[in-house]
């Protein structure tokens, strides 16, 4: 059956899937209705053909620019340099940010060969270099792994002498975890990024 191991195949492709998985997904497609088949596929595409990156932050749109880049009430003189444009989400859904954002689309990584040329590290600092509005803060929030700290201490660097402020998101304990529970590292994190109460 060369046509479902192809569709297998393809699926591995995807991130997070692996040969199991790709075995039932296609499954799932030959048992699926003929309707629910087509109406997949014609999301995949309608994605493919209507979404675009924001030409301001490089979050994905469906126009030229986002919503949040649009919005007359975001304090413009704040930027959240992310990773990906699905952290954008994750940040909204907490309420607490109404400044832009920038997506990197991706993250420094050496071991990788992907450098600042392959992210979007030169849009950002032209973008904090010609804003209509002084950009006074830049947050970065990228991932706490090697290649976030990479990309966040190569960028804390740039945008100095750039803007008032750059700032880190903080690490630490969860809300109502035990400390006895929390790895070293994650302790150690909240213990330099303390606030003053």
């Amino acid at each position: 059956m060369k046509a479902l191991e192809r569709l297998e195949h393809a699926l591995r492709r995807m991130p997070g899937v692996g040969p199991r998985q790709a075995e039932r997904l296609a499954s799932y497609f030959l048992r699926a209705a003929q309707g629910e088949v087509e109406e997949f596929v014609e999301a995949v595409l309608g994605v493919k053909k209507n979404v675009k990156l924001c030409r301001v932050c490089h979050a994905y749109s469906e126009s030229d620019i986002c919503s949040i880049c649009a919005d007359p009430d975001r304090d413009r003189s704040i930027i959240c340099v992310v990773e990906d444009p699905q952290d954008i989400e994750s940040i909204e859904k907490t309420g607490a940010f109404s400044g832009l954002y920038h997506v990197l689309h991706g993250a420094i990584s050496p071991m990788e060969g992907r450098g600042a040329e392959q992210v979007k590290v030169k849009e950002l600092l032209q973008r904090v270099q010609n804003a209509p509005v002084p950009v006074r803060e830049v947050i970065l929030a990228t991932d706490p792994d090697t290649e976030g700290e990479t990309t966040a201490l190569y960028l804390a660097d740039l945008l100095h002498g750039l803007v008032e402020r750059v700032t880190r998101i903080g690490y630490g304990v969860p809300l109502g975890g035990d400390i006895d529970y929390i790895d070293e590292m994650t302790l150690g994190y909240s213990l330099k990024g303390r606030t003053k109460m």
